[in-house]
This record gives structure tokens, sequence and C-alpha cells, in this order.
């Protein structure tokens, strides 16, 4: 069973402007220290960013508007990184959180739903969220007529509530609420998006899930924040294996459209 989320969801359009404002701090530093939360909705957009970076506001406006459309009010709190923390991050790369993390070979069902999600997002750029388990095939999409998409999908459930318009009109979004979406049975304690490389909740996550997709068994890695070895490899190798990964994939704001199950 597993449950996929389109890029115009709230809360995805909450977790690509946070990946868009990393991707502003990185082309200023090469290796920034970046935490960033946002909630938007109903014409509004919050964003508190700690970082070692200082960001234009404008940019960062740009950004917004350019993903979830234009926001008539728009607050941005930008705030240095604890002093404690930068001191200790100074001298070389070490990991930047405690936590659990686990990775999981793909299942056919997410790799299936995942496809599903795409092909109507493609034709429907708009709100949706869609179920799979082994009876029944949901689809939640929004600005949709239920006559066409059934015409594509025979078999489903579309729109069981009936039509509906969805977005930041009518809903909120906020960072890392739809990790289920993004990481699967993947899914860890902390938040893949709106972080820096330094943190483990990204480029711990990213390397436990590589490994399981090479090694096709499901890993599992604990760590203290200060850690300078993972998994038995200097930390700083496993952020050169996550900077790959989300170059590989065009930054962390297009990560933050589909997460780790594209």
């Amino acid at each position: 069973m597993y449950e996929k989320t389109n890029p115009a969801h709230p809360d995805k359009l909450a977790d690509r402007i946070a990946g868009a404002i990393v991707d502003l701090a990185y082309k200023k530093q090469r290796n920034p220290k970046m935490a960033v939360e946002v909630l938007l909705g109903h014409g509004k957009c919050y964003i508190i960013t700690e970082s070692s970076v200082k960001l234009n506001d404008k940019d960062i406006i740009e950004a917004v508007v350019r993903i979830a459309g234009v926001m008539p009010n728009i607050s941005i709190h930008q705030n240095p990184q604890d002093k404690h923390l930068s001191e200790n991050q100074a001298k070389e790369i070490r990991c930047g959180d405690n936590g659990i993390f686990k990775g999981t070979p793909l299942t056919n069902e997410q790799i299936m739903l995942c496809a599903v999600a795409k092909d109507i997002y493609r034709r429907y750029p708009t709100d949706g969220k869609y179920i799979l388990d082994r009876n029944r095939l949901i689809i939640c999409q929004s600005h949709a007529e239920k006559k066409i998409l059934s015409t594509f999908y025979p078999h489903a459930e579309i729109n069981p509530l009936g039509d509906w318009t969805g977005g930041p009109d009518v809903d909120c979004g906020a960072t890392n609420r739809k990790l289920g979406s993004d990481m699967g049975d993947s899914i860890t304690g902390g938040g893949l998006h709106g972080k820096d490389l330094s943190k483990g909740d990204v480029a711990i996550n990213v390397y436990c899930w590589l490994k399981a997709q090479k090694t096709k068994k499901p890993i599992e890695i604990s760590c203290a924040i200060g850690d300078s070895h993972i998994d038995g490899r200097p930390y700083s190798e496993i952020v050169e294996i996550a900077r790959d990964y989300i170059r590989s994939i065009g930054g962390f704001e297009k990560f933050a459209e589909w997460g780790l199950i594209r």
C-alpha cells in the first residue's frame, strides 16, 4: 500500500520553495549550512531560515512566485546559524544531526503509483494525490473531470468526494509533511527538504536509499551529531554521494518535486 502526492499539492509547494532556497545557498557557498521552514496558504507564505549565508529577499520572493504563484503576503525571516554549531563544523564536514535512518528497496506498488502520478500530472499539473494497494487505485485529482480520467483509468476510484479545486487557496502547506510520499517504507524521523548536505536527514537518507536500491536489501543506520564516520565511511564521502545524486536530478528544488521515489 502506498500514497503518492504530486508537486502541486500545497505541502509539496512548501518543499519545493524550501529546496529552491537551499539551491540559492549553494550558489553562494560550496558547503553552506542551511535549514528552511516554509508555511503557505490562502495568499500567505512564511519562511524562516537558519543559515551560514545571507540571501537576497528578492531572490526568495521570485522563487515563491515561480513555484506557488503570487502570494500577497510573503514574510521572510533570515537568521544566522547558531555560533556553536558553526564553530563545531568549521574544520571538517561532520554529521549535523542525531538520527536513525532507513533505506528500503522500491516495491512494485511504489514504482507503479509513481508512474500513474506522473502520467496524470502531465495531463493535469494541479493538486493531486493517489493511493494504490492490492485491490484499489484511488485518484484524487483537482481540476479534472471524472468522466475524462475514467477513460485512462477505468478501474480506478476517481474523486470519491466529487470535483475539487485544491491548491494553496484551499489548503495550507508545510515543509516535510509528505515524507511517506517521498520516501515510502524508508521513512525516518527526519525530513528530506529544506536542509543542506551536512544534515544527516538529507545526506544519510539519500545514502541509505541508494544503497538499498543497489543491494536490494533494507539498511538501517544511526548517527550522532558530530560523527565523522558513518557506515564505515568518512561522512564527507556520504555527503559527496548525496551531492552527486542531487545534482543528477537538477538540484534541491527538483528533488523536492517527487522526493526519492521518482
